[in-house]
């Protein structure tokens, strides 16, 4: 994920047939979506992608079907999301690396347990880099099944190692972010922040970019963003941005990830509003909030001559 400029990540939706099954066709139109829209990499079976909903052969299928769609022109990192000891993990961890993948990512809250120590789960990481020799890997701070947060002096210690090249951070705390970027020093490494409230700080503290599930909504916005977030000529508008993402942070939550594909189906994509993750409904308010904030999304892409993607049926 090594790369100049900042860039955006998105957490990959999973579209489904009405029947449950995974809608491949919808997924590569989504794929198109996101490069079309600027985006840097791809984040495929992740918590968006509701990967614990997934059994593992479909996760790989998932993985192999962006990658073979990508066919290289930006990288794809996925996570390990199969539950077990270090032995189970390390074995799926490299059936995703022969998949074509950047990097392998780790679930934190899957390493060890909530009530287990530190030391522990550092001690289950340093096996997990004895068992998959040569392959690239990240951290995923992810909430479930608990959120494991890495300290700034853990994190640069696995990225000392050279093993390390990704973390999503998910700490929602700026002196944090800035914390680790100072511990984990090495070239190959990014930090990609999640949380959209400090984007802009995130990014001039040195955060690689951002991965975020506003992304799923309007990629196209947030790749502006990392692109302008210092531009002293676009302060004004720089700042319209980060107070739209703030305005708009619970909205985007609410029933998630069934809100994200409602917004994409009034944008054009032939995805089903379909979701395993029992979220609750799209009832009329929280529709009502969605067709508002594509509304207001239409206003302000057009005050920041915002190209929107073409999608292809």
């Amino acid at each position: 994920m090594e790369q100049k400029e900042k860039g955006f990540i998105p957490v990959m939706l999973t579209p489904y047939l009405e029947n449950g099954a995974i809608d491949f066709d919808g997924l590569r139109q989504l794929t198109e979506f996101y490069i079309a829209a600027g985006a840097s990499g791809l984040f495929a079976n992740c918590q968006s992608s509701e990967m614990f909903e997934l059994t593992a052969k479909e996760s790989l299928q998932l993985i192999q079907v962006v990658v073979e769609q990508v066919n290289g022109r930006v990288p794809v990192v996925a996570a390990s999301s199969v539950k077990g000891n270090v032995a189970v993990q390390a074995n799926f961890i490299r059936q995703i690396y022969l998949l074509g993948v950047e990097a392998v990512i780790l679930i934190t809250g899957l390493i060890a347990d909530e009530t287990e120590s530190d030391a522990v789960f550092e001690e289950r990481v340093f096996e997990l880099f004895e068992l998959t020799k040569g392959i690239p890997l990240g951290f995923y701070e992810c909430p479930e099944p608990y959120k494991r947060l890495l300290h700034p002096e853990q994190l640069g210690r696995f990225v000392g190692t050279g093993r390390i090249i990704y973390h999503k951070d998910t700490c929602l705390s700026i002196e944090q972010i800035r914390l680790k970027l100072t511990e984990a020093q090495n070239p190959a490494f990014g930090l990609y922040d999640a949380y959209m409230v400090h984007a802009v700080e995130s990014l001039k503290a040195g955060s690689a970019g951002v991965s975020c599930i506003q992304g799923n909504y309007f990629p196209e916005l947030i790749v502006w963003l990392c692109r302008h977030f210092e531009d002293a000529k676009l302060s004004e508008q720089i700042a319209w941005v980060q107070q739209f993402l703030i305005d708009n942070m619970d909205v985007m939550h609410r029933v998630y990830p069934i809100v994200a594909k409602y917004f994409l189906q009034k944008r054009g994509l032939a995805i089903s509003l379909y979701s395993r993750r029992k979220v609750g409904s799209l009832d009329a308010p929280i529709k009502e909030a969605i067709d508002k904030l594509y509304e207001d999304y239409t206003i302000l892409a057009e005050k920041l001559e915002i190209p929107t993607p073409i999608i292809l049926n």
